[in-house]
């Protein structure tokens, strides 16, 4: 049966672990990375033939009075893009550890974190969900109440269906435990925290999501996010990311970036500021139809030179995230300032008529 060992009981595994091009390429860039990246062993998914390790890297000021950053894939693992987005930027980075003096000046007063696979049992067989078939983001306690969308917000039914948030009352996945584990440590011990994880399949234009996702009322942030939202705008004028809570579009049931910003939330002296990177992968489909017919074409662009322009278009998005996070002193707001911020973000996101 497929399952999951903890990194401590992961030394009595022998099990070859199955074949993963993503897997081998992150092994790649911690060798080229070298001293200035550390690896964290989080576990290991086993499957039939083999077991597929759950790896963090990290680099940068683990002094918690700096700010911090998280960047997140491979939660579906049909999801494909959103691993790779993940990791061609920290390709970027490390190639960039080699000549960029500013980037090393960064890291002395920022924290970094990579999960690039957070699902590799999923990965590799091609499905959401990971090898219990339970969907990781819909495993989270957290409910919606009434309001969850009809099956995309989450089911207890059967594992054979789609969107399946595990047994009620029962622990959370290991590969859901472990990435809450390691946000908890690597980010929530930091004053100040952003966090990025990519996924695509939704809609046809790329969205940036903010929590909630089980509900419609606005977070504590909403000034912080709007301000975020503002030096995205001031900075990159002409991006097409639609920046808005996830909850303007559905919500659901058992997300995990809700139970750990409610935790957060909990800290006193602690601001996470987690976002959601919504690939839009219906504008693939209509420019090449033929990807309906491939499972993987649903949610990944199939064409070459179309997956190059959407690493391109997303790696400088992450860029900014890393930079936005080293500046968060500079442009969190406070006072008048603060109160400002957030009856810009309520027009803008919740009262009627609000735009995205």
């Amino acid at each position: 049966m497929p399952g999951f060992h903890s990194s401590s009981a992961q030394r009595s595994l022998s099990l070859p672990a199955p074949a993963l091009p993503e897997l081998a390429e992150l092994e790649h860039l911690l060798q080229q990375g070298g001293a200035l990246l550390q690896r964290h062993h989080l576990g290991d998914v086993v499957l039939p033939g083999g077991s597929l390790p759950v790896l963090a890297l990290t680099l940068g000021n683990p002094d918690p009075a700096v700010p911090a950053v998280g960047f997140f894939g491979g939660v579906h693992g049909l999801e494909r893009i959103g691993a790779e987005v993940v990791m061609a930027f920290l390709s970027s980075l490390i190639s960039r550890l080699n000549w960029d003096s500013s980037l090393h000046r960064m890291l002395e007063s920022l924290r970094v974190v990579f999960l690039p696979l957070v699902n590799p049992g999923g990965i590799w067989r091609g499905t959401r969900a990971n090898p219990q078939g339970v969907d990781l983001m819909r495993n989270a306690p957290v409910d919606a109440g009434a309001g969850a969308s009809p099956w995309v917000g989450g089911q207890r039914l059967s594992a054979k269906l789609p969107w399946y948030r595990g047994i009620e009352g029962g622990p959370m996945e290991s590969e859901s435990q472990a990435l809450c584990e390691l946000v908890v440590r690597e980010l929530l011990s930091h004053g100040q925290s952003l966090a990025v994880d990519c996924h695509s399949g939704f809609g046809l234009v790329d969205r940036i999501w903010f929590p909630y996702a089980h509900s419609a009322r606005p977070i504590p942030h909403l000034a912080e996010m709007h301000a975020l939202s503002q030096i995205l705008d001031q900075t990159h004028a002409q991006h097409r990311y639609v920046f808005e809570p996830q909850s303007r579009q559905y919500l659901t049931h058992g997300d995990l970036w809700d139970h750990l910003y409610l935790q957060a939330c909990s800290r006193p002296a602690c601001l996470h500021l987690p976002l959601t990177l919504e690939m839009g992968s219906w504008l693939w489909i209509r420019k090449n139809p033929r990807q309906l017919f491939s499972r993987h074409g649903m949610f990944n662009p199939l064409v070459s030179h179309r997956q190059q322009r959407v690493l391109r278009r997303h790696i400088a998005w992450l860029d900014f995230i890393l930079r936005a996070a080293a500046g968060m002193p500079r442009w969190l707001p406070s006072g008048p300032q603060r109160l400002w911020h957030e009856e810009q973000a309520l027009n803008r996101w919740y009262r009627r008529g609000a735009r995205a």
